[in-house]
């Protein structure tokens, strides 16, 4: 397709014109469908992709500059749809990956919680009496195995300020709870 009959589709394209629309997209097709083979490895996650890619073409048409080279704003839709798919593959991805922690960690759970049960308790109610600062700082830490500094990020406070936090939570576990012993209640997270 030449430049000139692009632009005369652009230009009814960007006042509705869905033929012009249908037009592009069969002259577009196969150039784009190679780009997003090489990019994407499923053959059902490129038709997913392909969708995209032109229903963002159709509701960003209206941004388009045609002082610019159309192909290079094509390309530019296939490259941020192919990483957005890739973003969203990968959250997928993590989401499964933790459900299936989760429900390895819940069987854990389940053979553990008879024989624990009396301590579990003992410990459950003591992190509930700590403050909420300390007690945001004890889950973070041994129910989500989170390193102090990964704290200090995740709630945007200093680490200094995550350690104080932790050790007046961990003395205040030890003196509620008593003669715990301490490893055990480093793992308190196995409950």
């Amino acid at each position: 397709m030449q430049n000139e009959e692009m632009y005369q589709l652009l230009i009814k394209m960007k006042e509705g014109d869905q033929q012009a629309f249908h037009t592009m997209y069969d002259a577009t097709f196969q150039d784009v469908y190679r780009t997003v083979s090489f990019l994407v490895d499923h053959k059902q996650d490129r038709e997913d992709v392909m969708n995209e890619i032109y229903m963002q073409m159709w509701t960003s048409l209206a941004n388009y500059d045609t002082n610019r080279p159309f192909q290079f704003w094509l390309h530019g839709l296939v490259i941020r749809q192919v990483q957005r798919f890739r973003v969203k593959s990968w959250r997928r991805f993590r989401i499964f990956e933790r459900i299936r922690a989760f429900s390895h960690d819940e069987s854990y759970l389940d053979e553990h919680t008879a024989l624990m049960d009396g301590t579990n308790q003992m410990i459950s109610q003591s992190i509930r009496e700590l403050t909420d600062k300390q007690r945001t700082v004890i889950i973070f830490r041994f129910y989500h195995d989170y390193t102090l500094e990964e704290i200090a990020t995740l709630l945007d406070i200093p680490l200094g300020t995550v350690k104080s936090r932790y050790h007046a939570g961990l003395q205040a576990l030890r003196k509620n709870i008593g003669n715990l012993p301490v490893e055990r209640m480093e793992k308190i997270n196995d409950y």
